[in-house]
Formats: structure tokens, C-alpha cells, sequence
């Protein structure tokens, strides 16, 4: 199975720091997976970068909190589903005791690139 990230990239232009984003649907419902919770992060970072006119194949680093590392598959292959084609940005991955809210199984924090330009 190919990594949903890459060793490194080299990026050019305004960087804009997205503080971690946790899997809460705007209605307050938690997924009860970390298939379900992990799409719902990226749905809500997608919406972050809306508002600074960029998307997620602008990401280039990303640092995943997992609950439980033993989700790492499940968690890989909801990340391969949520990021654009070819997309894929350096990241860190830690495994976390607790969440801000005992329902999260994962927490995602991420940069992009504004320009657009990236190797």
C-alpha cells in the first residue's frame, strides 16, 4: 500500500497554519469510526480553506493525533479517499492518551501553501 504522504516538499509562496481540526459535524454528531471522523475532519479543513480561497490539494504538511494506533490502516485508507489525486503532504503522525472531547479518535492540524506551488 502506498503512503498517503510524502518524505518532503518543497513549497513556495504564503503558508496558512490551520489549528487542529476535530471530526464534529456542524450539527455536533461525532462518527463513531475513525473512517467516519477522519472524512469529517477533512470536510471541515476543506471548509477553513475556502475561506483563504485554497483547497486541500494546496496542503503540504499535516500532523495526525490517532487515540488509538491500532486504527492506523483504517485511518490511512479514509486519509488515501480524502486527499485530491497524487496529493501528498509530508506529515507526523503521534498517538495521543485523550482528545478535547472523549468521542475523537482523531484530530488533524495542516499547512498550505496559498500559491499553489509546490515539488
Amino acid at each position: 500500500m502506498a503512503t498517503p504522504y510524502s518524505g518532503a516538499l518543497l513549497a513556495h509562496g504564503p503558508l496558512l497554519f490551520l489549528s487542529g481540526r476535530s471530526p464534529e459535524a456542524p450539527d455536533g454528531d461525532v462518527a463513531g469510526d475513525v473512517a467516519g471522523q477522519t472524512r469529517q475532519v477533512f470536510a471541515n479543513m476543506e471548509q477553513d480553506l475556502r475561506q483563504y480561497g485554497s483547497e486541500l490539494c494546496d496542503l503540504i504538511k499535516l500532523t495526525y493525533y490517532l487515540r488509538h494506533i491500532a486504527d492506523l490502516e483504517e485511518f490511512h485508507a479514509a486519509l488515501g479517499d480524502c486527499l485530491p489525486d497524487g496529493i501528498r503532504p509530508v506529515g507526523t503522525l503521534v498517538e495521543v492518551s485523550g482528545l478535547i472531547d472523549p468521542r475523537h479518535l482523531v484530530h488533524v492540524e495542516g499547512v498550505a501553501c496559498l500559491s499553489g506551488e509546490r515539488r
